[in-house]
């Protein structure tokens, strides 16, 4: 990959905010920097912004770093993990942002800015009405010296702002879309520092990831209309840009729209809270618009790391496949040991599931598990009542035949000296044979009378694991079914 000829040590990072839960799409971000920089033996970073504290939730910046945690990730400098460019936490650097912004007004690339609120919105609401872009209108931009100082002394209020130049090609090059331009015509005086002391998103980003010494920026593509800004901080600085990399946002599963909560639950928790494994997870954010030579769909996170390159993602946004998710999820699933299977669904089962149980019911879901969650849905006929359809009972066959079967398997079932599968296989395949019943209604039947569902885990091992008593007694209910009038 081209490095624009620069052997520095590549840095990524993450900047999340701690406003609410990860979406689902910036832990697929946080996976590309953290597989880029292990490939090129570099460093990820974990930064918090925190500037906007109205927005903050409180333990926010823990659920950030659980939440990496549990998709067995973690970062090698950030909180907790303090390197030399901390701190990590915005709102410790508060003094950095001001010292910056200050060098940019000596310098004359930025300038202070008293105007009120008020003032600002009928600026714009003006410019809207003569149908220009609403910007700034450059009213304190050339306050003298001594107004300026007048001004702080007594105390008003003001931002400082960045003197955007005039009419001037803005250029920057993504590793995924290429050369990319910007005039600057149309980019606003931009506020750096507030009133109240805290940074800009945009000066923030660019003072924090000169100094982490950020070698590439991989990140939403919803901030390419910000980069222009970024780039021109950069040139006010006279510093050396990053390489960007803007990745395309998921869509709704339907293909429809950004991937939002209004089409169902986009937090990087719930996810894991439905039971989808982590592992699977991740292989799945590896393929959505990326996929390796041999075109493979299952890969471990090492290979992962090897053979990632953001150059070769696609440049168009990919619909957030549930389907597909859910296969990956049941190939995972399908290769722990029940071992790990039952340490893994330990959080999913029900307060009255046997746990007595719990491995050999296992062995008969494990092959048709696709989420950890469904473990009560595909189980709960072990160990609760359930409810025998009549109807479907006497789908295909007549009720007399139906009574005669179910007496016969009472019979035959009171007799059997060991309860098990291959015991109970061979009874059964007998008495359907000696009857010349046929096998799909005898065992539909059972199947239905036993489960009471049509579709269950093998028959014979559920008999096993349900137990004498279990059986008997459905078999009982079904034959006080058909009696009943």
């Amino acid at each position: 990959m081209s490095m624009t000829n620069r052997k520095k040590l590549v840095r990524t990072r993450i900047a999340p905010s701690p406003t609410g839960e990860m979406h689902v799409g910036s832990m697929a971000i946080l996976l590309k920097n953290y597989a880029f920089a292990k490939k090129h033996a570099g460093k990820f970073v974990l930064r918090i912004e925190d500037t906007d504290k109205l927005r903050e939730v409180a333990g926010g910046v823990k659920a950030i770093q659980d939440i990496i945690h549990d998709y067995n990730l973690d970062w090698d400098e950030g909180p907790g993990k303090e390197g030399e460019f901390g701190p990590y936490i915005q709102s410790q650097r508060l003094d950095i942002y001001k010292n910056y912004a200050q060098k940019l007004v000596d310098k004359g690339k930025a300038y202070y800015c008293f105007c009120s609120q008020e003032r600002l919105v009928q600026v714009r609401d003006e410019m809207r009405a003569n149908k220009q872009p609403p910007k700034y209108d450059r009213h304190c931009l050339n306050l003298s010296a001594a107004e300026i100082k007048s001004r702080i002394q007594n105390q008003e209020s003001y931002v400082i702002r960045l003197k955007v130049p005039d009419n001037q090609d803005v250029t920057f090059t993504d590793l995924i879309r290429g050369k990319i331009t910007f005039n600057s015509s149309g980019i606003d005086d931009q506020v750096l520092l507030k009133s109240d002391g805290y940074p800009t998103y945009h000066l923030a980003v660019v003072v924090d990831d000169h100094l982490m010494q950020i070698s590439h920026i991989m990140r939403g593509e919803e901030w390419i209309s910000s980069t222009p800004k970024h780039v021109l901080l950069y040139q006010a600085f006279a510093w050396e840009l990053p390489v960007f990399a803007h990745i395309p946002i998921f869509l709704n599963p339907d293909g429809n729209g950004k991937m939002s909560k209004r089409k169902g639950t986009v937090s990087a928790r719930s996810f894991l809270d439905k039971g989808y494994l982590p592992e699977a997870l991740l292989n799945f954010f590896m393929i959505l618009g990326w996929t390796p030579e041999d075109q493979r769909e299952i890969l471990s996170l090492e290979e992962y790391i090897q053979e990632f390159d953001p150059q070769d993602l696609n440049k168009n946004s990919v619909a957030f496949d549930l389907k597909k998710l859910d296969w990956i999820n049941g190939v995972y699933i399908r290769k722990l040991t029940i071992q790990n299977l039952k340490l893994k669904i330990l959080p999913f089962l029900p307060n009255d599931f046997p746990q007595e149980k719990l491995e050999s019911i296992l062995n008969l879901i494990h092959e048709r598990l696709i989420r950890l969650d469904e473990v009560e849905e595909l189980t709960s006929f072990f160990y609760r009542n359930i409810q025998i359809d009549k109807d479907l009972l006497l789908k295909k066959a007549d009720k007399e035949l139906v009574f005669s079967q179910l007496e016969k398997s009472v019979e035959k079932l009171l007799g059997l000296k060991f309860w098990q599968s291959e015991n109970l296989e061979k009874i059964i395949r007998t008495l359907q044979e000696e009857n010349n019943w046929k096998i799909g209604q005898y065992f539909m039947m059972l199947r239905i009378v036993l489960t009471g569902r049509k579709v269950s885990p093998p028959l014979f091992e559920s008999m096993a694991v349900l137990g004498l008593e279990i059986t008997l007694k459905r078999l009982k209910m079904a034959l006080d079914l058909i009696n009943a009038n």
